[in-house]
């Protein structure tokens, strides 16, 4: 697994504790923000190797923090998975639109967050 370093956007703490557990369980070190402009902060330091990002934010929302990730040459190799209630078709479609590379509907198993991790 190439994935050592992974950043956790998420604005409810349980959300946020749950996905961080299971990526620290999968052996990565982990750094957590509840906005998307923390994110941008945080990604532009750390460099994770991928982020699990939220969509529905205050501040700026996911997909806002994915287009700006993805337009920054610093930020634009990061593989952005969304983990979110917004589940349609629809959904999927303007997450791949905005820079994500897949979408993961809530609730969500711990197979499924360890799954992009090894895709990767």
């Amino acid at each position: 697994m190439s994935i050592r370093k992974v950043l956790v956007v998420d604005d409810s703490p349980a959300d946020l504790a749950n996905i961080k557990g299971i990526v620290t369980r999968a052996g990565c070190m982990v750094f957590t923000a509840t906005s998307g402009k923390q994110a941008l902060q945080i990604a532009r330091q750390e460099k994770p190797d991928m982020i699990f990002m939220d969509i529905v934010m205050k501040d700026m929302d996911g997909y806002e923090a994915t287009r700006l990730l993805t337009r920054d040459s610093k930020t634009q190799s990061i593989p952005v998975v969304f983990v979110t209630s917004k589940g349609q078709k629809a959904d999927r479609v303007w997450a791949k639109m905005q820079g994500g590379k897949e979408l993961i509907a809530k609730p969500y198993t711990e197979d499924q967050i360890t799954a992009q991790l090894k895709a990767y």
